[in-house]
């Protein structure tokens, strides 16, 4: 459970008077996510979603986030929206924490996606990646190819405990990414999260993205790849061709991509691969027994970067072309 800073009724009570939210009616806690504290909100007003910025996130990131998440809306992608305080400001603080009340965005998030709703997926992604042209703030990506290598140190000590071998297998890995990653590629303004818990449907239609605190600058094709790990493999860790071809389809409706984003994907998705292992790696070593967070099983984002080492072309992916 995504829940590290509790808070009590009285605090948040008077907390929301600096907003127009209306009296609060209930909360509780949220289970998905894994940086922050979320909880969902009913008031006389109607829900809202509150966010506690927990340590791991950089508190001079925030406008960054914030002020994404209003720009897009603006370029007419369905995303939540943060609320105003009456002095103007869009973050306050609660229980220690910088906090943000954020609008509540109809759907859910889907168990059994099917290829229907990857296409869908990859649409809204290219949207997203379009709406974000004209975002005059910028963030890096700390979670790219330069910061993979100090995750591993952090981790490399312990690695045989989740599967022998580990630590001789990662390095050279990291030092063929390292070598092979592209620079010159399209970018721009990338979600870098967008999981099936970060994508709302109402029924078979899509009714937005959320979950703007991994958002960054890197390139395009990069986010595509995600999508392509977090969406287009089964439990058993098979590569579902069908999902893959849908979503690359939906991608390329809104934005074509480019001969040398095309070449670079399995590499991207090599790349995304080993990010997400990475850090689920770190979680699962480093977290200490009874914190209210689930543990993600790096080894599904190991077998995934396995695959990938054995794609050579993008059709392998579903690419038609």
């Amino acid at each position: 459970m995504a829940v590290y800073t509790d808070i009590t009724e009285d605090d948040l009570s008077r907390f929301l008077t600096a907003y127009e939210a209306g009296t609060l009616l209930s909360y509780k806690g949220i289970a998905e996510g894994v940086e922050n504290s979320n909880f969902l909100l009913h008031t006389t007003k109607g829900a809202l979603i509150l966010t506690l910025y927990e340590k791991r996130v950089d508190p001079g990131d925030l406008p960054f986030f914030l002020g994404l998440m209003h720009h897009l809306a603006e370029k007419g992608l369905s995303c939540p929206l943060p609320l105003p305080r009456s002095d103007g400001a869009l973050l306050g603080e609660l229980s220690g924490r910088p906090a943000a009340v954020i609008s509540f965005l109809e759907g859910m998030w889907l168990r059994k996606p099917a290829a229907k709703h990857c296409r869908e997926v990859g649409r809204a992604l290219a949207q997203m990646h379009l709406a974000g042209e004209g975002f005059e703030l910028t963030r890096r990506n700390a979670l790219s190819v330069d910061g993979w290598r100090p995750l591993w140190d952090k981790s490399a000590d312990r690695a045989d405990e989740v599967e022998t071998g580990l630590r001789d297998e990662i390095p050279g890995e990291l030092d063929l990414l390292e070598a092979r990653w592209p620079k010159d590629l399209p970018t721009g303004v990338i979600h870098a999260d967008l999981f099936q818990d970060n994508v709302f449907f109402i029924g078979d239609e899509l009714s937005g993205l959320i979950d703007f605190y991994f958002a960054c600058n890197d390139i395009l094709a990069y986010d595509v790849a995600t999508c392509l790990n977090a969406w287009c493999f089964e439990k058993d860790g098979a590569f579902n061709l069908t999902k893959g071809m849908a979503l690359l389809e939906g991608y390329e409706s809104v934005r074509r991509l480019s001969e040398a984003e095309v070449a670079a994907l399995p590499l991207l998705a090599r790349g995304s691969a080993i990010r997400f292992f990475l850090t689920r790696l770190y979680d699962w070593l480093m977290t200490p027994p009874g914190a209210l967070v689930v543990k993600k099983d790096p080894l599904e984002y190991l077998r995934r970067l396995r695959f990938h080492r054995q794609v050579r072309d993008a059709r392998e992916y579903g690419l038609s072309r």
